[in-house]
């Protein structure tokens, strides 16, 4: 099509029917791929940000055996969903609190009828354009062309799209079969994470594109390029987490007390000190996990600080 970035195929249904008839044919069995509920379908999109999906099946599982419905959710103590967040290692713990409260509009707000459409479902807490497409698209095949990493990936190697948001997001679209959004988006992201991965597997995983795609041609796999993932371990994500798991086992606690059970090196006045402990607080505290008390001193010495969960 010459009109798009790239080079894209003239007959772009042969193009499109060919991966659907790959993805259908065979792909990897999630959970989350066989529900047309729009909250199971939210909590996997929000647990599978950054986290590898083989990890989130279980939690996802686990999470969904304890909070069933929006409503269950929105009824839960929300350290209990930090705490659970926590144990699962699942990131970010703003990531569940804003669940929870999305889930709190739901049954509020929609009457626990979810919106259906990618506007409506930005409306909900925490749920961006991409988490809106993909629920609209998997609960209501009424989305529009997922584009994240992967198919950025895939697009760049096989029509050499340039590296490009616009360009990315303008032919991706057009390669989405009308009304197909369910299948078409599930399809070209299991292309992604299957035959065209950073080592791809174009042979192996039998990629429907093969007698189209540049790179398979020319032999030149690179890729957009991609920020680099910080490491979690040692992290202040890590040590976050850390405190919310401390926080809900002994409700509240002394920086002093506190400390040392975040890190085995914390030293008052080190560089994982006071001052490195409180910068943490003050993160959890804005984004609404933590509520952090300062106690006057009797004396002449430093006042107390002690945090606890915010209920």
């Amino acid at each position: 099509m010459s009109e798009l970035a790239g080079e894209v195929p003239d007959d772009v249904e042969a193009v499109r029917d060919a991966l659907i008839e790959w993805y259908e044919d065979d792909h990897r069995e999630f959970p989350w791929r066989v529900t047309e509920d729009p909250y199971e379908i939210l909590v996997s999109e929000v647990m599978s940000q950054q986290t590898q999906l083989g990890r989130v099946v279980e939690a996802w599982n686990d999470f969904l055996e304890r909070w069933p419905t929006a409503a269950d959710l929105a009824e839960a103590d929300r350290a209990d969903v930090v705490g659970f967040w926590t144990s699962h290692s699942l990131g970010y713990n703003n990531r569940a609190k804003y669940l929870h409260e999305a889930a709190r509009q739901v049954t509020e707000e929609y009457d626990g009828e979810f919106p259906d459409t990618p506007d409506e479902l930005q409306e909900l807490m925490g749920v961006g354009p991409y988490t809106a497409n993909a629920v609209a698209s998997f609960a209501f095949n009424n989305g529009d062309a997922v584009v994240d990493t992967n198919v950025k990936r895939v697009l760049y190697r096989a029509f050499d799209v340039p590296d490009d948001d616009a360009a990315f997001e303008q032919v991706a679209q057009a390669l989405m079969p009308a009304g197909e959004s369910r299948v078409w988006n599930n399809a070209v992201m299991e292309l992604g994470g299957v035959a065209c991965e950073k080592t791809p597997a174009c042979d192996g995983a039998q990629c429907p594109w093969r007698e189209w795609c540049h790179a398979y041609e020319t032999g030149d796999f690179t890729a957009p390029d991609v920020p680099t993932q910080p490491s979690f371990e040692g992290s202040r994500r890590q040590m976050r987490g850390k405190v919310v798991s401390v926080l809900k086992e002994y409700d509240k606690q002394a920086l002093d007390d506190l400390g040392p059970r975040i890190r085995v090196d914390y030293a008052p006045d080190g560089e994982y000190g006071r001052e490195w402990l409180r910068g943490l607080l003050s993160d959890l505290s804005d984004d609404g996990l933590v509520d952090v008390e300062e106690r006057d001193s009797e004396g002449d010495g430093e006042g107390e600080v002690v945090a606890r969960l915010r209920r």
